[in-house]
């Protein structure tokens, strides 16, 4: 009894130790999660369970985003999850989402996890059209975006309609024009033919160089109060603030949060970002050799199946040629076996022809012997002469007909038996041929296992990560620099060309006011760039004084 009270008591005592908890979901950009959390964890816990949970480190981009009366939030790092104002009601729901922009991209963002979520948000905003983005560079997004999806262009595969399905432009832009589905998506295809080779991560990182170009890209806009107040005479600085005051708490750590990001840019890099930034270029390093060993196993298998096809081809040519041969001899001896045939007859048609001649004319010596002396008989007698003479001179003409026909006959009797001859001659020969197929170079380098040698001899490939190679991959990302400027002018002539094609069948009663400030402003030749170039040009005392007054 004793031992039963102890072990209960045992039990108590534990149940009572195990910390209370709450259940939590997390939306990202392209899954759901759900933890249990402890009712004492601050947000800076539950942020790191996120992060280590999706394998992120590049967490300072990120954070917890919640909804309070239609105003977003972000979950302070230090302040207790429950403490925030959020819904009691479990599970407590927060966004896992990008809360400041990077700069440039394709330097900033080293993790392929980092710059997939950035992709997907981008994407979102642009189709929700929070970031405003011009109806040709949108159809230029939607083929790097169905790149990173598809994968290679495959005519084969890719037929009319593949994107019927596909969210790929803002609703504004199909709006704006007359345009069926059928002419954006033969637009959006013929572009993303051009992106063969890309993989998911470079069709997403060329998504994202072209969309932080766009003027509200990393933007967040309120209703603020412009209550203008000059700081400093020589400067046009004024503060600002809005009617709710966990607006102006948002603004004022949305500022802070960028300038930390600002100073973060630079400064040298942490012994952290410097691992990664390291582990990042070997990684691009493997994937571009494993893709180059890919393409080659792919061109090698290509080249592979065009030597099957042609030596099949080649094989069905053969047969079709024998087969021609086999009826070419065939209808050779029926023909010579006709014309020796024809050859008798005619021959014995002269002999036969001949021998009446031969009668005619002893049956005209016979009529001249017997001839009776009356006139009558004389005339008679000489009209049955004249009638027998033509009538040999016929059988004459006849019969030397009959042997010239016979002679040409024999003549083409052996020219049949001539072709006869040659006809089993190149049946032979392509007999001959058959039985030995064309050589392949045995320069050929080895196939992959599941694709037949065809006699191909080859040597197998091996790949060495060596320094050799990393000082070529640097020349290769040199030269693909360059590719890549003359590629942005290119890309720029085509966005101009698709702008002026479409320009026609604008509906200029649908324009929103964003269309139209954007046509303004590129009238004036104003950009993003030239705006950031003019904020730049302004004092540091300027900026520091700004976020002072902040």
């Amino acid at each position: 009894m004793a031992g039963a009270i102890a072990s209960r008591m045992s039990f108590s005592s534990l149940k009572r130790k195990q910390p209370k908890t709450f259940t939590v979901r997390i939306v990202t950009m392209d899954a759901e999660m759900e933890f249990n959390c402890e009712m004492k964890w601050k947000g800076k816990d539950l942020f790191d369970l996120v992060c280590r949970t999706l394998g992120l480190r590049e967490t300072w981009f990120f954070g917890l985003q919640y909804t309070i009366k239609d105003t977003v939030a972000w979950l302070k790092m230090d302040k207790k999850v429950l403490d925030h104002d959020v819904s009691k009601e479990e599970p407590v729901t927060f966004h896992f989402l990008a809360k400041f922009y990077p700069e440039n991209a394709e330097e900033e963002l080293v993790q392929e996890i980092t710059q997939h979520l950035f992709f997907l948000q981008v994407k979102k905003q642009i189709l929700d059209e929070k970031i405003y983005c011009p109806p040709e560079a949108s159809v230029l997004l939607a083929s790097y975006a169905v790149q990173a999806k598809y994968g290679d262009y495959d005519p084969s595969v890719h037929k009319r309609g593949f994107l019927a399905q596909e969210e790929l432009l803002p609703k504004r832009v199909i709006n704006l024009y007359q345009m069926t589905q059928e002419m954006w998506e033969e637009r959006i295809t013929s572009w993303y033919a051009e992106h063969r080779g890309r993989a998911r991560d470079e069709a997403e990182m060329e998504y994202l160089k072209i969309a932080q170009d766009l003027e509200m890209y990393g933007v967040n806009y309120f209703a603020i109060r412009f209550t203008i107040k000059p700081l400093d005479k020589k400067i046009d600085v004024f503060k600002f603030n809005s009617s709710k005051l966990r607006v102006n708490k948002l603004i004022l750590q949305l500022c802070i949060g960028n300038h930390d990001l600002f100073m973060r840019r630079r400064k040298a890099d942490s012994l952290e970002v410097q691992q990664m930034k390291a582990q990042a270029r070997e990684e691009k390093a493997r994937k571009q050799m494993e893709r180059q060993r890919l393409a080659r196993e792919k061109q090698m298998r290509e080249e592979a199946e065009r030597t099957r096809d042609e030596l099949e081809r080649r094989l069905l040519q053969l047969k079709e040629e024998a087969t021609m041969a086999n009826e070419a001899l065939m209808r050779s001896e029926e023909t010579a076996d006709l014309l020796a045939e024809k050859a008798q007859i005619t021959e014995e048609e002269a002999k036969l022809l001949a021998q009446k001649a031969a009668e005619a004319e002893q049956e005209m010596q016979r009529v001249k012997a017997t001839a009776i002396r009356t006139e009558e008989e004389k005339r008679l007698m000489e009209q049955k002469v004249l009638e027998a003479e033509m009538l040999a001179l016929k059988m004459a003409e006849e019969s030397e007909r009959r042997a010239k026909e016979a002679d040409q006959l024999k003549q083409d009797l052996q020219e049949a038996r001539e072709s006869e001859r040659r006809a089993k001659q190149k049946l032979l020969e392509i007999t001959s041929k058959a039985s030995y197929p064309p050589p392949v170079s045995s320069s050929t380098t080895a196939l992959p296992a599941d694709v037949p040698s065809f006699g191909l001899i080859g040597e197998s490939l091996s790949f060495d990560f060596k320094d050799t190679d990393m000082k070529r991959l640097s020349m290769e990302i040199e030269k693909e620099k360059v590719e890549y400027m003359e590629k942005s002018k290119h890309l720029q002539e085509q966005l101009n060309e698709l702008k002026t094609e479409i320009e026609a069948l604008k509906l200029k009663e649908r324009e929103t006011a964003l269309d139209i400030l954007h046509s303004e402003n590129s009238d004036r030749g104003g950009s993003k760039h030239s705006t950031i170039r003019k904020l730049t040009l302004q004092s540091t005392k300027s900026r520091v004084a700004f976020f002072e007054e902040l």
